[in-house]
C-alpha cells in the first residue's frame, strides 16, 4: 500500500482527541488535483459541516497554480464536496448531532489508483489541562529514549 502524502493536520492530533477515522473522496477541478500534486495544500483551519444532507469540505486552503485558465477560477478556499457511503453519512451525522463532536481533516493524499482522498475524524475537542497532559507525557517519552540510547552507547 504506498499513498503519496500531501498534506497533514497535525494540529488536529494536538487540539482533537480522535474518535473515529474515515476516508473519503473529494470533488475537485483539474487544476485543484494539479496544485495537490504540487503539494501546495494547508488543512490546519480545516473542518467538515453538512450542508443540505452531503459532508462538505469548509476552510482548506488549495492554492492556485500559475498556469490554472482564470475562466474557472473559484476561491481557494471553497467549500468542497466529500464523497461517503449514504451509511457513513448517516453515522457521521447521527454521532455529530447527538454527541459534541466535530469533523477535522487529518490528511490528503493520492492513494495506489492516483485517486485524491481525504482522511477525516469525528472528534473530541481537548481541554487546556489534557493538552498539557498529553506534552508532558510526550516530552517523558522523548527523554526515556534518549537516556535508553544514551545507556547503549557506555556499554
Amino acid at each position: 500500500m504506498s499513498i503519496n502524502i500531501i498534506a497533514k493536520n497535525k494540529k488536529a492530533y494536538h487540539d482533537y482527541e480522535i474518535i473515529e477515522k474515515f476516508e473519503a473522496g473529494i470533488v475537485l477541478v483539474g487544476s485543484e488535483v494539479k496544485a495537490l500534486r504540487a503539494k501546495r495544500a494547508n488543512l490546519k483551519d480545516g473542518f467538515c459541516r453538512f450542508i443540505k444532507g452531503e459532508l462538505h469540505l469548509m476552510n482548506t486552503h488549495i492554492a492556485l497554480l500559475e498556469t490554472t485558465n482564470m475562466n474557472y477560477v473559484k476561491d481557494s478556499r471553497t467549500p468542497r464536496k466529500l464523497l461517503l457511503h449514504k451509511k457513513q453519512l448517516n453515522k457521521i451525522f447521527a454521532k455529530t448531532s447527538r454527541e459534541a463532536l466535530t469533523i477535522v481533516p487529518l490528511m490528503i493524499y493520492f492513494n495506489e489508483k492516483n485517486y485524491a482522498k481525504i482522511s477525516i475524524a469525528m472528534a473530541k475537542g481537548k481541554k487546556l489541562h489534557d493538552k498539557r497532559q498529553d506534552l508532558k507525557t510526550r516530552t517523558l517519552d522523548k527523554e526515556a529514549k534518549q537516556a535508553m540510547k544514551q545507556r547503549g552507547r557506555n556499554f
